[in-house]
């Protein structure tokens, strides 16, 4: 025997209501995700309207129809926005609120004063026009999850079309107004189709939160938790195995005199050392460079697609840009140095550690020369050679 269209009204409510507590709990175990609390909160506006709405198909009153779409406008317009704030970060509020408020003007005037078929139509075309553009959103983001997120994005296009399938047969029999809810084969795959994307989208979800989980502690494995550059285990799972040809350099940094600043102002303040010279590295390279800290107060980057004598000028321009930095702590100031070997690869291919450690070998004939300078593999004249040491005041 078929569910008849209330219970199957009902039957889309509880799987609402499921979903819901769902995404709650994955939004609690990782609190990072707020985009999950916001469709936790899309979820209870939708869940409230299922529900007015099946109130509504008993009595047919204008006011409780006009609600009743006012809420389910409201929760339809936070899971679009949800989409937006998974796919860009941005604060989801106000753009809810917009389109809303929109979608709200747009058909529940309708439904206040009787038209309610027309009220209907307006609100079967928004909430296609949203879903679709839920999908859109997803589907834009699939590149850091993809089974998940193209999943999503399926079920909420299938919604979309169900959606759209009732308006068309509303606007087909010309149902401008309705002495009861519509109850046809349309409504019901509608129906249909909202409990079982509800379902997929709260596995998907599920699945979508492990996948973030596992990226984000795989993130953690190869960052170095203080700068914030790569670690060493993540700049040679990336180029360990590489040749670097005559256009590929490597250049080792090391901060000068180290051991003296933690000895004389702390480690605290030889960490805040340390974050300085990362942000001058990040500031000549970029945010998206292999700059990486290899341990301790020793850095290290990989140039691809330079000129001859470019890594030369990148290492100074840093330690320039470095030796003009006045770090402040409680107990003074310190104005820090950095020396600098470079290698290259040569016409062949040399393997990527061969060039690294050429690099770390120039690196230390540049601390054996003065430091503050920058050394080239090979060469026994420094690019560099600024005589001026650490300087620190207490």
């Amino acid at each position: 025997m078929m569910l008849d269209y209330q219970s199957l009204l009902l039957a889309l409510g509880v799987s609402a209501a499921c979903l819901m507590v769902t995404l709650f709990g994955t939004w609690v175990s990782r609190r990072t995700d707020s985009f999950l609390l916001t469709l936790v909160a899309a979820l209870g506006l939708t869940i409230s309207g299922i529900l007015t709405y099946n109130l509504y198909g008993s009595h047919m009153g204008p006011i409780l129809g006009a609600f009743a779409y006012s809420l389910l406008m409201g929760g339809f317009s936070v899971i679009f926005a949800a989409s937006v704030q998974f796919r860009t970060g941005l604060r989801p509020w106000r753009l809810a609120m917009l389109l809303a408020l929109v979608t709200i003007s747009a058909g529940a005037p309708f439904m206040a004063i009787g038209l309610n078929g027309l009220g209907l139509v307006v609100m079967n075309v928004a909430t296609a026009i949203l879903l679709a553009g839920t999908a859109h959103q997803y589907w834009c983001a699939r590149a850091e999850a993809p089974v998940p997120l193209t999943g999503m994005s399926v079920l909420y296009l299938m919604s979309a079309a169900s959606f759209s399938l009732c308006a068309t047969m509303l606007i087909h029999g010309g149902q401008w107004t309705l002495a009861k809810v519509p109850d046809n084969w349309a409504e019901n795959l509608n129906l249909g189709v909202c409990i079982a994307g509800m379902t997929g989208i709260g596995a998907l979800s599920l699945a979508l939160h492990q996948w973030r989980l596992a990226a984000h502690h795989r993130r953690e494995a190869l960052t170095d938790p203080l700068t914030g550059l790569l670690n060493r285990r993540a700049l040679f799972e990336q180029h360990g195995t590489r040749l670097l040809g005559v256009s590929s350099a490597i250049i080792v940094f090391d901060i000068d005199r180290f051991k003296l600043i933690n000895d004389q102002f702390g480690h605290a303040s030889g960490d805040l050392v340390l974050k300085a010279f990362a942000e001058d590295l990040c500031d000549v390279l970029g945010r998206d460079s292999t700059a990486t800290r290899l341990g301790g107060e020793e850095f290290a980057v990989l140039l691809d697609d330079i000129m001859p004598g470019r890594a030369e000028l990148v290492a100074t321009d840093v330690l320039q840009r470095f030796s003009s930095r006045r770090v402040v702590f409680e107990r003074g100031v310190v104005q820090p140095t950095v020396s600098a070997g470079v290698a290259t690869g040569n016409q062949a291919g040399s393997p990527f550690e061969a060039v690294l450690g050429q690099a770390d070998a120039a690196l230390y004939e540049a601390k054996r020369a003065g430091r503050n300078r920058v050394e080239l593999a090979g060469y026994l004249h420094p690019v560099v050679d600024n005589d001026s040491e650490s300087r620190t005041s207490a």
